[in-house]
């Protein structure tokens, strides 16, 4: 099996109509690698993370994730792989505002079998993984868990949507830009939580922002337009 995790070969997207937005060469992520990935708006970067979950297809080129291409799969086969192995966190969160805290954690383990049985191997149950990592994630109360997620602060909304992006060992986190609404201090303490659980789940973490001063704390850090080369004068 391949050490990489993603690997793109001459990638090409353009919506219809329109130049070009995406002339990927290349591009590897490592199984395990946490990659800070520098985006402004515009450059094509929501673009990108939409064909590495397969919700779009590439006009041109390779897309392999778990050496899996994706582009050979159908429309509902990208969508199943892609909540068996990939978890978000959405810079708005997207938390079902209507549901608790630990619905909203365990969303993943209903649709995908894989996922729910990671974490029943794991913790024993899928209500004990929710449980454990909200608490890694700083949220130990245990009255937390039944409260309704629009009656959290920003803080605790984003630790519950990272533990739904993790519950079930899925290879690959993206983040999109999560910590914008943070300080400082709050945007690097969710860091350090994150690296940790990604390290115990072994799972590949790649961080979309236009924050440079989070990039230190990453394995490498890359702009969107060192790999695209059909890159515009909105990259600073």
């Amino acid at each position: 099996m391949s050490s990489a995790l993603i690997q793109l070969s001459n990638l090409g997207f353009a919506w219809p109509g329109q130049a070009q937005l995406l002339d990927i060469p290349s591009f590897t992520l490592q199984r395990g690698e946490s990659l800070f990935l520098k985006g402004p708006s515009g450059s094509g970067k929501t673009t990108l993370l939409g064909l590495l979950g397969g919700v779009q297809t590439p006009n041109r080129g390779s897309i392999r994730l778990l050496d899996q291409e994706l582009s050979a799969l159908s429309a509902s086969a990208r969508d199943r792989f892609r909540v068996d192995h990939t978890g978000y966190i959405f810079q708005q969160f997207n938390l079902l505002p209507f549901l608790s805290v630990r619905e909203n954690v365990e969303l993943p383990c209903h649709f995908s079998r894989l996922r729910a049985s990671r974490a029943i191997k794991r913790h024993g149950s899928i209500d004990q993984a929710a449980a454990t990592l909200l608490a890694h994630l700083g949220l130990k109360e245990a009255t937390l868990l039944d409260r309704r997620a629009d009656e959290l602060s920003i803080g605790q909304q984003q630790r519950v949507a990272a533990a739904r992006a993790l519950i079930g060992q899925p290879e690959l986190v993206i983040a999109d830009e999560p910590t914008s609404a943070l300080d400082a201090d709050a945007r690097e303490a969710f860091l350090q939580l994150l690296f940790a659980e990604c390290r115990e789940a072994g799972a590949s973490l790649l961080f979309v922002s236009h924050d440079q001063s989070l990039a230190h704390l990453f394995d490498r850090s890359l702009s969107l337009a060192e790999l695209n080369r059909a890159a515009t004068a909105l990259e600073v």
